[in-house]
Protein backbone atom coordinates (compact mmCIF):
# COMPACT_ATOMS: atom_id res chain seq x y z
CA UNK A 1 0.00 0.00 0.00
CA UNK A 2 1.36 3.42 -0.97
CA UNK A 3 2.51 5.58 1.92
CA UNK A 4 2.59 9.30 2.61
CA UNK A 5 6.25 9.91 3.54
CA UNK A 6 8.17 12.88 4.93
CA UNK A 7 11.97 13.21 4.99
CA UNK A 8 13.41 15.36 7.76
CA UNK A 9 16.83 16.82 6.93
CA UNK A 10 16.28 16.21 3.22
CA UNK A 11 19.12 18.49 2.09
CA UNK A 12 21.85 16.70 4.07
CA UNK A 13 24.00 13.77 3.00
CA UNK A 14 21.64 11.11 4.38
CA UNK A 15 18.51 12.92 3.24
CA UNK A 16 19.88 13.13 -0.29
CA UNK A 17 20.55 9.38 -0.28
CA UNK A 18 17.05 8.69 1.03
CA UNK A 19 15.61 10.52 -1.98
CA UNK A 20 17.71 8.46 -4.36
CA UNK A 21 16.85 5.18 -2.66
CA UNK A 22 13.11 5.88 -2.65
CA UNK A 23 13.37 6.03 -6.42
CA UNK A 24 15.86 3.16 -6.90
CA UNK A 25 14.00 0.73 -4.64
CA UNK A 26 10.61 1.81 -6.02
CA UNK A 27 9.15 2.51 -2.60
CA UNK A 28 5.35 2.87 -2.97
CA UNK A 29 4.77 6.57 -2.41
CA UNK A 30 1.37 8.22 -2.17
CA UNK A 31 3.14 11.53 -1.52
CA UNK A 32 6.55 12.81 -0.43
CA UNK A 33 7.13 15.85 1.77
CA UNK A 34 10.72 17.17 1.91
CA UNK A 35 11.46 18.94 5.19
CA UNK A 36 14.46 20.93 6.35
CA UNK A 37 15.41 23.97 8.40
CA UNK A 38 14.08 27.44 7.66
CA UNK A 39 17.22 28.41 5.75
CA UNK A 40 16.63 25.59 3.23
CA UNK A 41 12.90 26.20 2.81
CA UNK A 42 11.97 26.97 -0.78
CA UNK A 43 14.96 25.18 -2.25
CA UNK A 44 14.21 23.01 -5.28
CA UNK A 45 15.52 19.44 -5.22
CA UNK A 46 15.34 16.90 -8.07
CA UNK A 47 13.26 13.74 -7.67
CA UNK A 48 12.11 11.26 -10.31
CA UNK A 49 12.70 13.63 -13.21
CA UNK A 50 10.85 16.47 -11.54
CA UNK A 51 11.43 18.88 -8.67
CA UNK A 52 10.24 19.07 -5.09
CA UNK A 53 10.13 22.23 -3.02
CA UNK A 54 11.66 21.94 0.43
CA UNK A 55 9.31 22.93 3.23
CA UNK A 56 10.29 24.35 6.61
CA UNK A 57 10.10 21.78 9.39
CA UNK A 58 7.48 22.72 11.97
CA UNK A 59 5.43 20.84 14.53
CA UNK A 60 2.53 20.94 12.05
CA UNK A 61 4.49 19.27 9.24
CA UNK A 62 3.23 15.74 9.90
CA UNK A 63 -0.50 15.95 9.24
CA UNK A 64 -1.50 13.11 6.91
CA UNK A 65 1.98 11.54 6.99
CA UNK A 66 2.32 7.77 7.47
CA UNK A 67 6.12 7.48 7.81
CA UNK A 68 8.76 10.04 8.78
CA UNK A 69 12.32 9.25 7.70
CA UNK A 70 14.43 11.42 9.97
CA UNK A 71 17.95 12.36 8.93
CA UNK A 72 18.10 15.23 11.41
CA UNK A 73 20.37 15.57 14.44
CA UNK A 74 19.56 14.38 17.93
CA UNK A 75 18.27 17.68 19.29
CA UNK A 76 15.95 18.22 16.34
CA UNK A 77 14.76 14.63 16.54
CA UNK A 78 14.03 14.89 20.24
CA UNK A 79 11.95 18.02 19.61
CA UNK A 80 9.91 16.85 16.63
CA UNK A 81 9.49 13.08 17.08
CA UNK A 82 6.63 13.48 19.60
CA UNK A 83 4.76 15.74 17.16
CA UNK A 84 5.13 13.19 14.37
CA UNK A 85 3.87 10.35 16.57
CA UNK A 86 0.98 12.48 17.86
CA UNK A 87 -0.03 13.11 14.24
CA UNK A 88 -0.18 9.34 13.66
CA UNK A 89 3.11 8.83 11.80
CA UNK A 90 5.73 6.17 12.43
CA UNK A 91 8.99 7.98 13.09
CA UNK A 92 12.21 6.24 11.92
CA UNK A 93 15.15 8.03 13.49
CA UNK A 94 18.76 8.16 12.34
CA UNK A 95 20.09 10.01 15.37
CA UNK A 96 21.35 8.38 18.58
CA UNK A 97 18.56 10.01 20.54
CA UNK A 98 16.29 6.97 21.09
CA UNK A 99 18.59 4.01 20.37
CA UNK A 100 19.05 2.82 23.93
CA UNK A 101 15.50 3.61 25.04
CA UNK A 102 14.03 0.24 26.10
CA UNK A 103 10.68 1.30 24.65
CA UNK A 104 12.15 1.91 21.19
CA UNK A 105 13.17 -0.97 18.88
CA UNK A 106 16.64 -0.66 17.36
CA UNK A 107 16.43 -2.48 14.06
CA UNK A 108 18.64 -3.96 11.36
CA UNK A 109 16.13 -5.74 9.07
CA UNK A 110 18.53 -8.60 8.28
CA UNK A 111 18.86 -9.33 12.01
CA UNK A 112 15.86 -8.44 14.17
CA UNK A 113 12.84 -7.45 12.04
CA UNK A 114 10.53 -9.12 14.55
CA UNK A 115 11.14 -6.28 17.03
CA UNK A 116 9.22 -3.92 14.72
CA UNK A 117 6.02 -5.12 16.38
CA UNK A 118 7.20 -3.55 19.65
CA UNK A 119 7.29 0.01 18.38
CA UNK A 120 5.12 2.71 19.93
CA UNK A 121 5.54 5.19 17.10
CA UNK A 122 9.34 5.54 17.13
CA UNK A 123 11.92 3.15 15.60
CA UNK A 124 15.67 3.71 15.80
CA UNK A 125 18.30 3.16 13.15
CA UNK A 126 21.67 2.04 14.57
CA UNK A 127 24.96 3.87 14.44
CA UNK A 128 26.69 3.46 11.08
CA UNK A 129 29.69 1.60 12.52
CA UNK A 130 27.42 -0.75 14.42
CA UNK A 131 25.29 -1.56 11.37
CA UNK A 132 28.26 -2.37 9.13
CA UNK A 133 29.80 -4.73 11.69
CA UNK A 134 26.53 -6.30 12.76
CA UNK A 135 25.41 -7.63 9.37
CA UNK A 136 28.63 -9.66 9.22
CA UNK A 137 28.68 -10.66 12.88
CA UNK A 138 25.09 -11.89 13.09
CA UNK A 139 25.30 -14.87 10.70
CA UNK A 140 28.55 -15.93 12.37
CA UNK A 141 26.88 -15.71 15.76
CA UNK A 142 23.97 -17.89 14.58
CA UNK A 143 26.37 -20.48 13.20
CA UNK A 144 29.14 -20.52 15.80
CA UNK A 145 28.11 -18.37 18.79
CA UNK A 146 29.91 -15.16 19.71
CA UNK A 147 31.92 -15.24 22.91
CA UNK A 148 34.05 -12.09 22.50
CA UNK A 149 34.28 -9.39 19.81
CA UNK A 150 37.06 -6.88 19.15
CA UNK A 151 36.57 -4.15 16.53
CA UNK A 152 39.03 -1.61 15.11
CA UNK A 153 37.48 0.88 12.69
CA UNK A 154 38.73 2.91 9.74
CA UNK A 155 36.00 5.51 9.34
CA UNK A 156 35.49 7.95 6.49
CA UNK A 157 34.60 11.61 7.10
CA UNK A 158 31.14 10.88 5.69
CA UNK A 159 30.37 9.70 9.21
CA UNK A 160 30.44 13.36 10.23
CA UNK A 161 27.97 14.25 7.47
CA UNK A 162 28.32 16.51 4.48
CA UNK A 163 30.45 18.93 6.51
CA UNK A 164 33.04 16.25 7.22
CA UNK A 165 33.30 15.26 3.58
CA UNK A 166 33.57 18.90 2.54
CA UNK A 167 36.34 19.56 5.08
CA UNK A 168 38.51 16.72 3.76
CA UNK A 169 38.04 17.88 0.15
CA UNK A 170 38.78 21.51 1.00
CA UNK A 171 41.86 20.75 3.08
CA UNK A 172 43.24 18.51 0.30
CA UNK A 173 42.78 21.43 -2.09
CA UNK A 174 44.60 23.66 0.38
CA UNK A 175 47.48 21.19 0.57
CA UNK A 176 47.74 20.87 -3.22
CA UNK A 177 47.85 24.66 -3.48
CA UNK A 178 50.65 24.87 -0.94
CA UNK A 179 48.41 26.33 1.75
CA UNK A 180 48.29 25.19 5.40
CA UNK A 181 45.78 22.42 6.15
CA UNK A 182 43.44 22.97 9.08
CA UNK A 183 40.39 21.56 10.81
CA UNK A 184 37.02 22.62 12.15
CA UNK A 185 34.86 19.52 11.99
CA UNK A 186 37.55 17.08 13.17
CA UNK A 187 39.84 17.20 16.21
CA UNK A 188 42.93 17.46 13.97
CA UNK A 189 43.67 17.96 10.26
CA UNK A 190 42.60 14.81 8.42
CA UNK A 191 44.58 14.79 5.13
CA UNK A 192 47.52 12.33 5.33
CA UNK A 193 46.54 11.57 8.92
CA UNK A 194 44.50 9.16 11.03
CA UNK A 195 42.72 10.33 14.18
CA UNK A 196 41.96 7.79 16.95
CA UNK A 197 39.17 10.00 18.26
CA UNK A 198 35.53 10.01 17.10
CA UNK A 199 32.94 11.72 19.32
CA UNK A 200 33.69 12.64 22.93
CA UNK A 201 35.63 10.57 25.44
CA UNK A 202 33.73 8.94 28.29
CA UNK A 203 34.83 8.15 31.84
CA UNK A 204 36.00 4.63 30.91
CA UNK A 205 38.46 5.94 28.30
CA UNK A 206 36.35 4.87 25.31
CA UNK A 207 34.65 7.40 23.08
CA UNK A 208 30.87 7.59 22.69
CA UNK A 209 31.29 6.24 19.15
CA UNK A 210 33.10 3.19 20.50
CA UNK A 211 30.54 2.59 23.22
CA UNK A 212 27.73 2.83 20.66
CA UNK A 213 29.19 -0.23 18.94
CA UNK A 214 29.20 -2.14 22.22
CA UNK A 215 25.81 -1.12 23.56
CA UNK A 216 23.86 -1.08 20.30
CA UNK A 217 25.18 -4.44 19.13
CA UNK A 218 24.16 -5.99 22.44
CA UNK A 219 20.64 -4.57 22.09
CA UNK A 220 20.18 -5.58 18.44
CA UNK A 221 21.46 -9.11 19.06
CA UNK A 222 19.57 -9.53 22.32
CA UNK A 223 22.86 -10.32 24.05
CA UNK A 224 23.06 -7.80 26.93
CA UNK A 225 26.32 -9.19 28.30
CA UNK A 226 28.26 -9.83 25.09
CA UNK A 227 31.90 -8.72 25.62
CA UNK A 228 32.60 -6.34 22.73
CA UNK A 229 35.31 -3.70 22.55
CA UNK A 230 35.92 -1.08 19.87
CA UNK A 231 38.59 1.45 18.88
CA UNK A 232 37.22 3.98 16.38
CA UNK A 233 39.61 5.82 14.04
CA UNK A 234 38.92 8.51 11.42
CA UNK A 235 40.86 8.12 8.15
CA UNK A 236 41.10 10.32 5.02
CA UNK A 237 38.92 8.29 2.67
CA UNK A 238 35.84 10.11 1.45
CA UNK A 239 33.10 7.53 1.90
CA UNK A 240 32.48 4.04 3.40
CA UNK A 241 33.70 2.71 6.73
CA UNK A 242 35.99 -0.29 7.14
CA UNK A 243 36.49 -2.44 10.22
CA UNK A 244 38.90 -5.14 11.33
CA UNK A 245 37.05 -7.63 13.50
CA UNK A 246 38.33 -10.44 15.74
CA UNK A 247 35.91 -12.88 17.34
CA UNK A 248 36.15 -15.71 19.82
CA UNK A 249 33.42 -18.25 19.24
CA UNK A 250 31.53 -20.65 21.48
CA UNK A 251 31.76 -23.48 18.93
CA UNK A 252 34.70 -24.44 16.71
CA UNK A 253 34.94 -22.45 13.48
CA UNK A 254 37.11 -22.69 10.39
CA UNK A 255 37.73 -20.01 7.78
CA UNK A 256 36.11 -22.17 5.09
CA UNK A 257 32.98 -22.73 7.18
CA UNK A 258 32.79 -19.01 7.92
CA UNK A 259 33.08 -18.12 4.24
CA UNK A 260 30.15 -20.40 3.42
CA UNK A 261 28.05 -18.78 6.12
CA UNK A 262 28.95 -15.25 5.04
CA UNK A 263 28.39 -16.00 1.35
CA UNK A 264 24.80 -16.99 2.13
CA UNK A 265 24.05 -14.11 4.52
CA UNK A 266 21.64 -11.32 3.50
CA UNK A 267 23.21 -7.88 3.26
CA UNK A 268 26.70 -9.37 2.91
CA UNK A 269 28.94 -9.80 -0.12
CA UNK A 270 31.90 -12.15 0.31
CA UNK A 271 34.97 -10.52 -1.29
CA UNK A 272 37.77 -12.83 -0.28
CA UNK A 273 40.54 -13.81 -2.71
CA UNK A 274 43.75 -12.38 -1.22
CA UNK A 275 45.97 -14.34 -3.64
CA UNK A 276 44.53 -12.16 -6.41
CA UNK A 277 44.49 -9.01 -4.27
CA UNK A 278 40.73 -9.15 -3.86
CA UNK A 279 39.41 -7.99 -0.48
CA UNK A 280 37.05 -5.35 0.89
CA UNK A 281 38.03 -1.72 0.30
CA UNK A 282 36.13 1.56 0.72
CA UNK A 283 36.66 2.49 -2.92
CA UNK A 284 34.69 -0.60 -3.97
CA UNK A 285 32.13 -0.64 -1.15
CA UNK A 286 31.05 2.96 -1.76
CA UNK A 287 27.54 3.28 -3.22
CA UNK A 288 26.92 -0.46 -2.71
CA UNK A 289 23.97 -1.80 -0.72
CA UNK A 290 25.79 -4.83 0.70
CA UNK A 291 28.63 -4.85 3.22
CA UNK A 292 31.76 -6.44 1.78
CA UNK A 293 33.51 -9.06 3.95
CA UNK A 294 36.93 -10.61 3.29
CA UNK A 295 40.40 -11.42 4.65
CA UNK A 296 38.62 -14.26 6.48
CA UNK A 297 41.16 -16.29 8.44
CA UNK A 298 41.62 -18.36 11.56
CA UNK A 299 42.67 -16.11 14.40
CA UNK A 300 46.02 -17.34 15.75
CA UNK A 301 45.19 -16.27 19.32
CA UNK A 302 41.92 -18.18 19.71
CA UNK A 303 42.74 -21.01 17.30
CA UNK A 304 39.78 -23.18 16.29
CA UNK A 305 37.53 -20.94 18.39
CA UNK A 306 38.66 -17.74 16.70
CA UNK A 307 38.15 -15.85 13.47
CA UNK A 308 39.46 -12.61 11.98
CA UNK A 309 38.08 -10.68 9.02
CA UNK A 310 37.80 -7.25 7.38
CA UNK A 311 34.63 -5.43 6.33
CA UNK A 312 33.84 -2.32 4.28
CA UNK A 313 30.39 -0.79 3.97
CA UNK A 314 28.92 2.45 2.74
CA UNK A 315 28.33 4.55 5.84
CA UNK A 316 25.66 6.70 4.20
CA UNK A 317 23.81 3.69 2.78
CA UNK A 318 23.78 0.59 5.03
CA UNK A 319 25.10 2.76 7.83
CA UNK A 320 22.19 5.20 7.53
CA UNK A 321 19.81 5.82 4.60
CA UNK A 322 19.49 2.27 3.26
CA UNK A 323 18.84 0.72 6.67
CA UNK A 324 16.28 3.43 7.38
CA UNK A 325 14.41 2.71 4.16
CA UNK A 326 14.61 -1.04 4.74
CA UNK A 327 12.86 -0.46 8.07
CA UNK A 328 10.21 1.59 6.26
CA UNK A 329 9.75 -1.26 3.78
CA UNK A 330 8.84 -3.53 6.71
CA UNK A 331 5.89 -1.20 7.37
CA UNK A 332 4.36 -1.62 3.91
Amino acid sequence: MAKHVAIMGVTGAVGTELLRLLDERQFPLASLKPLASKRSAGKKIPFKGSELTVEELTHDSFKGIDIVLSAAGGAVSAEYAPSAVKAGAVYIDNSSNFRMDPEVPLIIPEINPETLAQHKGIISNPNCTTAIAAVALWPLHKAFGLKKVFVSTYQAPSGAGAEGMAELEQELRNWSAGKPIGNKVFAHPLPFNVIPHIDVFTDNGYTKEEMKVTLETRKIFGLPHLPISCTAVRIPTLRAHSESIVIETERPVSADEARKVLAAAPGVKLVDDPANKVYPMPINASLKWDVEVGRVRQNIVYGEHGLEFFVSGDQILKGAALNTLQIAELLI
